[in-house]
């Protein structure tokens, strides 16, 4: 039996190693019917184009038949069939595997290697709470998502800007969102004086308004760096204002000094620390091109800007930049309608660029999920600036995940409740429960796509990885939201049909027992994966 993690991506590693050289084909089965003959599958088709139209060579077979190493699932067997090579893993000893350790499937992979330092910015918190937006509100809600997800992974996040309004931290704890309250205001003498170099020469500056400098032209910089990097080819000028000049010595210090960091001594490069950040920004989807105005000016005005920088916002294509080019900087954009759990009821909202006239109420330290990513939402980042594209589909919300997670709790409660009566006896060690009891279909459903690959999905929705050329990337933020959903939708159907708790008779409880542990581990699970969403689960109905 394999020893260590499981994992379904070192699984599917081993069995395409052992077809050969060439392209991926083994798959892994989700849906229950096929996961009644076969675990994973190489499609016949692929097959035929990796090995002709002469059957796969029996050594071949043999070797997928044996596979081992750490974290590969171990085989019962591989079988020739009309849809292509079928693959069913011992599934009592995977139980076992999986259900004894569980602590060690709530947790991400290990990253390969120490990723870039990121620095979110959320622009929309630069505004009073009664100003905000819902798609303003959505951004803010996904900003701190990413944070949450980013930091579970183990990476270095830094949360741009420290909010200065009086009332926006009592708002911000009404949604269960974290972040920074206000520091002292960076400098701003050295990208004033920059600005002013810059400035247009035929500007009268007394004509100007209060608090303008003038304007910066930026068209020469959007060709330098071509059509095909994502700038809105209708940048021209940028007005440069006080207040932009204090938001860029914002960023341009977070950027630089992190925290923990030794302070800089003057022999060093201005950007030994920069180049190791990334920037994303987090804006709404009407923000996009103000922001991408933002990143071009931060470049033009500071040699040691990052470079790679993108606002994302959800539905639309982003920004971005090169990877590993320095600091980057990608953007989300929330904008679409939103349905959440609010106080136990789903409540819905309008679509972008509508504002609500009141924000609901919730419990003390419950976030008011009105605004978070609750209808599925995918995020596309770009790099350099990157921008973050979201876009939310699908009707299934929050609701259904909070009722699971009170039905859980009910049922342990039972549980607990029946043992002081002495009904049942205390829990025994894991290492003696039998799991080849656990033998109903919907029960390897939960653990097969419920908890063995949770860690890879943790990975998944951590990775802001540059995958294309331009400026884009992609953030999963929506995958976790959809897998909660699916995960209780197999939870539900196998708990409306199988009764847990059964008569308190000895030859019963070791099934009970089994089935116990495996559903505390899906209770792990729902947990773990509401909490990168700042979401405590309801514990009772």
């Amino acid at each position: 039996m394999a020893t260590g993690r499981l994992g379904v991506g070192e699984t599917l590693g081993a069995l395409n190693t052992a077809l050969g050289p060439g392209d991926p084909v083994w798959f892994k089965e989700t849906r229950a019917r096929h996961l009644r003959a076969r675990d994973f599958l190489a499609p016949r088709p692929a097959l035929q184009a990796r090995f002709g139209d002469e059957q796969v060579p029996e050594r071949v077979v043999r070797a997928v038949a044996g596979l081992q190493g750490p974290g590969v699932a171990p085989v019962l067997r591989c079988t020739s069939t009309p849809a292509g090579l079928a693959l069913q893993l011992q599934r009592p000893a995977v139980f076992e595997s999986v259900l004894g350790a569980v602590a060690a499937y709530v947790a991400p992979a290990a990253p390969a290697a120490p990723g870039p330092r990121i620095l979110l910015h959320c622009p929309a918190l630069r505004s009073a709470p009664g100003a905000l937006r819902l798609s303003q509100l959505r951004a803010v809600l996904v900003a701190d998502h990413l944070a949450r997800t980013l930091r579970a992974h183990g990476e270095s996040v830094r949360l741009v800007p420290a909010v200065r309004d009086p009332h926006m931290p009592t708002f911000l704890q009404q949604l269960r969102v974290d972040w920074p309250a206000a520091s002292e205001r960076a400098a701003t003498e050295a990208l004033r004086n920059r600005a002013l170099a810059e400035l247009s020469p035929a500007q009268e500056r007394g004509a100007l308004p209060r608090g303008v400098l003038g304007t910066v032209c930026l068209k020469e910089l959007v060709q330098e760096r071509g059509r095909a990097a994502g700038y809105d080819p209708n940048l021209d000028k940028c007005l440069v204002t006080e207040d932009l000049l204090s938001v860029l010595a914002e960023l341009q210090e977070a950027a630089r000094c992190w925290p923990g960091d030794s302070p800089p001594s003057l022999a060093a490069a201005p950007d030994a620390n920069a180049d190791r950040c990334m920037v994303v920004h987090v804006v709404s989807c009407e923000e996009e091109f103000q922001q991408q105005k933002v990143d071009l000016l931060w470049r033009k005005l500071d040699d040691q800007a990052p470079l790679t920088q993108a606002p994302a916002r959800p539905g639309v294509q982003g920004v971005g930049s090169e990877a590993r080019q320095g600091p980057g900087t990608r953007c989300v954009r929330p904008g679409t309608p939103s349905c959440a759990l609010q106080e136990g009821r789903l409540v819905c909202f309008p679509a972008c660029g509508d504002s609500p006239t009141a924000l609901p109420q919730t419990q003390p330290g419950q976030r008011s999920s009105a605004f978070s990513p609750w209808r599925p939402s995918s995020l596309r980042c770009s790099a350099q600036p990157r921008t973050v594209s979201i876009s939310t589909k699908g009707t299934k919300s929050g609701t259904f995940v909070m009722y699971n997670c009170a039905r859980l709790a009910t049922l342990f409660e039972g549980y607990r409740h029946s043992m002081e009566q002495g009904l049942y006896p205390t829990f025994p060690p894991v290492s003696s429960l039998d799991f080849s009891v656990l033998q109903d279909e919907g029960e390897w459903l939960l653990l097969f796509n419920g908890i063995l690959p949770f860690p890879d999905l943790l990975s998944q929705t951590a990775a802001l990885a540059c995958t294309a050329p331009g400026l884009h990337t992609t953030a999963r933020t929506e995958t976790m939201c959809k897998f909660l959903v699916q995960l209780s939708m197999d939870f539900s159907s196998y708990y409306n049909r199988i009764h847990i708790l059964g008569a308190p008779r000895p030859h019963l409880f070791g099934q009970m027992f089994a089935r116990l542990q495996l559903l505390r581990a899906v209770r792990e699970v729902l947990h773990t994966g509401l909490a990168t969403l700042g979401l405590p689960p309801l514990n009772h109905i």
